[in-house]
């Protein structure tokens, strides 16, 4: 009796899967039963079970794919109830019901339970309908509206469903195109709805920050899987078969593009093939609208893991890209005054910026200054701050004081870091003493009176300003921030020289072969910062212990010594020493046996 309702339960839902095929096949035949339209589209729901969603899907994409190129552009545009035309208000019914219709399947597809089989195959159908939609060519709309469900769902950023969308559609180029249109409008929203939060308190306020901060990882997850410009200027796949870079069009929004392409065609929906762009000219309109989407997801208050993320391939993945590279000023110099880590990060950009695109900033060897303690030495991205700040160092036209600063702070610093710190601080020191002889003083400093030269700036003339130091005393303040004020002019490098008594032997080594180098500089080459800058603990001992010692001094006496000091070490003394006891084990007992020594007086 308790498997008979299951039955039939069971029965009942094979007849209703049933007579959906029914109804899909009366709607694919004739149009007077197209009132089956409607009981079909219920079913296109996350309620639904996955074989009832799927069978109403395919009638209604067979029905729904050769109707839409005829279809009105929106159902907005309704006519006239006195309006002479009924195929025309027919038309019209069958778009809000495709509307209907494209809204349910994005519903679907979002879903958090609907399962990934069933998921991939509504993807593949609203991709379908993206393709063809547009009077044949690419309907941005629907696939805008895909991305906007898609970013304000409540499915993570990690989901299947950015893996499905990643590998199966973006590498078309057109798929990519409309990718940055959309990212760059939803960003754009998203700014504009973190304004009025901030002015919202309360749970709802909370809600809509963790919302935000979630639509915030969906779009970096999105940006930062797009395939580079480059390879997309390489291969130039499309997925609409029109395609959306016809030969004769101008830089104009993409909606414009589209609305002045677009005719009419027939009921058999014939794709006609038109001329594309230059591979040049699509690849500069792929570089304009990757610049608005980014420089748009910039804006947005970024959690700390995605800043941090977007900081590291910043100047590899998108500044090479931009239209206008001098945009991310703004917000870099904003990253660098924040400082720790986070600053180290964006100086990569930074310096591309300021080296390759004329970007001034006044304060940048100050802030650099600041960034050097010695949590820069255990921090993650070391490796590359070290090559970059022996990058910034090379210009000639550096003030000595400024470089005689970071000498003494790397110096300062060197005392309290590890040994592979240390490595990487000796190095940077010997190129910097090689760049600018003028601070060669630094390296041995008699105590007493220092006579230094300063240019003034007004007139040009070299004037002599005597000081009296104390031996022993070092003016260095170690505690200043701004180079200008830390007194190094008036210090030496003391701390390299503490640095040849160094537990570490790989240290005290490299700080004597620095000294030789110093003493022939005209035939000494700069030192490689990245051959240092991935030391470690780890590094150093497997270091010392790879090379094998073949032979060990050993201590050689011509005779065998029978004692361990001479009798002659100690005078006047007189050694007895007393029995010694000796324990033999005997059948597992113990006994025990005294034997006298000889004993032994001085002479």
């Amino acid at each position: 009796m308790a498997g008979a309702p299951s039955a039939k339960k069971k029965q009942k839902k094979g007849d209703e899967l049933s007579d959906l095929k029914i109804l899909g096949q009366q709607l694919l035949t004739s149009r007077a039963h197209v009132n089956n339209l409607s009981h079909l589209l219920k079913f296109i729901s996350v309620d639904s079970p996955p074989q009832f969603v799927l069978e109403c899907l395919l009638s209604l994409q067979s029905f729904f794919t050769p109707l839409v190129p005829q279809l009105p552009a929106s159902s907005s545009s309704e006519p006239p109830k006195t309006h002479p035309d009924p195929e025309f208000k027919y038309r019209t019914w069958l778009r809000s019901k495709f509307d209907d219709f494209m809204l349910r399947l994005t519903n679907v597809v979002v879903a958090s339970e609907c399962e990934d089989a069933l998921r991939e195959v509504v993807l593949d159908a609203i991709m379908e309908f993206v393709k063809v939609g547009h009077a044949g060519k690419f309907h941005s709309a629907i696939y805008h509206r895909l991305l906007d469900v898609l970013v304000h769902s409540t499915i993570s950023s990690d989901d299947v469903l950015f893996d499905l969308l990643v590998a199966k559609y973006f590498n078309y180029i057109d798929v990519c195109y409309f990718t940055y249109i959309s990212l760059g409008k939803l960003a754009r929203t998203l700014e504009g709805k973190e304004d009025k939060s901030l002015c919202s308190d309360g749970k709802d306020g909370i809600q809509t920050q963790s919302s935000m901060e979630l639509s915030v990882r969906k779009i970096h997850n999105l940006l930062s899987q797009m395939p580079s410009l480059e390879d997309s200027e390489k291969e130039l796949n499309i997925w609409s078969a029109s395609g959306v870079f016809p030969g004769k069009s101008n830089d104009k929004e993409c909606v414009d593009l589209e609305d002045k392409q677009r005719k009419s065609q027939g009921a058999k929906n014939k794709v006609r093939s038109i001329e594309v762009l230059p591979h040049r000219s699509i690849w500069k309109k792929m570089k304009l609208k990757f610049t608005k989407a980014w420089i748009s997801f910039l804006r947005l208050p970024l959690p700390l893991d995605v800043y941090k993320e977007v900081l590291v391939s910043l100047h590899q993945d998108v500044i090479p890209y931009l239209s206008n590279p001098i945009m991310l000023c703004d917000f870099l110099t904003r990253t660098y005054d924040i400082g720790n880590v986070v600053s180290v990060m964006a100086l990569s950009s930074l310096f591309i910026l300021m080296t390759q695109h004329g970007l001034e900033y006044p304060n940048f060897y100050d802030k650099l200054y600041a960034l050097l303690e010695p949590s820069i030495f255990l921090a993650k991205h070391r490796a590359k701050f070290f090559q970059l700040l022996d990058a910034c160092l090379k210009s000639s036209l550096l003030p000595a004081y400024m470089v005689a600063a970071f000498c003494k702070k790397l110096g300062r610093l060197a005392l309290f870091v590890p040994p592979s710190g240390a490595l990487v601080i000796v190095a940077l020191v010997h190129n910097l003493l090689l760049r600018h002889p003028s601070i060669s003083f630094l390296v041995h400093r008699e105590g007493g009176t220092e006579t230094t030269t300063e240019t003034s700036e007004d007139n040009g003339i070299a004037n002599q300003e005597t000081s009296q130091d104390k031996a022993g005393i070092d003016y260095f303040n170690n505690e200043e921030n701004n180079p200008k004020d830390a007194n190094a002019m008036r210090s030496s490098l003391w701390e390299i020289e503490s640095l040849r008594h160094h537990y570490c032997p790989a240290v005290s080594r490299f700080v004597l072969s620095m000294e030789n180098d110093l003493a022939f500089r005209t035939r000494t080459p700069e030192i490689a910062i990245k051959d240092f800058c991935h030391g470690s603990y780890a590094t150093i001992f497997n270091a010392e212990e790879r090379p094998r010692v073949r032979q060990v001094p050993l201590a050689f006496y011509k005779a065998t010594p029978t004692h361990l000091f001479s009798e002659s070490d100690f005078e006047g003394w007189t050694f007895k020493p007393e029995a010694e006891e000796s324990v033999n084990v005997i059948d597992g007992g113990e006994t025990t046996v005294k034997s006298e020594k000889r004993k032994r007086t001085a002479r």
